[in-house]
């Protein structure tokens, strides 16, 4: 049975926005780089890299460190400013649009180093990320407008959901710097999808984390596909990746080396090459 929140008909899922009418458009293009090309001074980070993301799938962004991984991500997501090349977003092009207007196209990201408000507690941390969709800004709240107490409500529903669908409902009040290490990270994997995104972007969410906490993380990853949502996946951990990716992309060097399906970048003699020393049952 669906679960449902006290004094609402609505389920979790429901109200927590993460089903997506996809099925039409599942395998359609959402975002495509093309030879995006990312430079610091005479260092060239990126090297005109190409490829796509399709709607419904995991993919899997990996290579050996130094290979680019991150520098994608921050040029996707607006950190960084490619030098040449262009994301095609949905359709259009993304251009040098500012990072919140990204997130406003559907792009929403977490990091490798956490970066939530650790005074506020887990509730207040997804709060944030809904506010992304509001018309009603922060400051026009002081004026406590009817549209305001609206989204304000709307928001706390929200924010209880999500919650409820990373795992962490229980930790509603707690201040995020007291959460353990899994639930901070979980929290924010909420807070990122209380933007509503169509891509989430995940940068190194197993870090730190132990062989149950990962399966446990598969489990969430996958659960966020099933319900929708396409997922860019950072990932040193070549086991996760392997097992819960659908295609995945292998940058060394800034470069694109290799491109397709788990098994076939297993196989694949330049990936091999790039992780040389790295054991084989990493692997696969």
């Amino acid at each position: 049975m669906t679960e449902s929140l006290p004094g609402t008909t609505e389920s979790v899922e429901e109200l927590a926005g993460v089903h997506r009418d996809i099925n039409a458009a599942e395998g359609e293009i959402l975002l495509e780089t093309r030879e995006l090309t990312v430079k610091f001074g005479g260092l060239v980070a990126l090297d005109s890299v190409s490829f796509d993301i399709r709607r419904g799938e995991i993919l899997g962004l990996i290579g050996p460190n130094g290979a680019g991984k991150t520098t994608c991500f921050n040029a996707i997501t607006g950190v960084y400013r490619p030098s040449s090349g262009s994301v095609m977003f949905d359709g259009a092009p993304l251009g040098r649009i500012k990072r919140h207007q990204i997130t406003r196209r559907g792009i929403a990201r977490t990091f490798q180093n956490i970066r939530l408000f650790g005074e506020m507690t887990a509730l207040e941390n997804v709060m944030v990320g809904t506010d992304a969709r509001h018309k009603t800004s922060v400051p026009g709240a002081l004026v406590r407008s009817g549209r305001h107490r609206r989204e304000e409500r709307s928001a706390i529903e929200r924010a209880v959901a999500l919650l409820h669908f990373v795992g962490i409902a229980h930790r509603g009040e707690e201040k995020a710097k007291n959460l353990p290490y899994g639930d901070q990270r979980r929290l924010e994997i909420a807070r990122a999808l209380a933007t509503e995104p169509k891509l989430l972007c995940l940068d190194e969410p197993a870090a730190g984390f132990n062989p149950a906490e990962k399966a446990s993380l598969i489990e969430l990853i996958r659960k966020i596909r099933d319900d929708g949502y396409t997922v860019l996946l950072i990932e040193h951990d070549m086991r996760l990746v392997m097992g819960v990716t659908d295609r995945i992309v292998v940058l060394e060097f800034g470069r694109k080396i290799a491109d397709g399906l788990p098994h076939q970048i297993r196989e694949d003699p330049k990936v091999i090459a790039a992780y040389l020393g790295v054991p084989d049952d990493e692997l696969g």
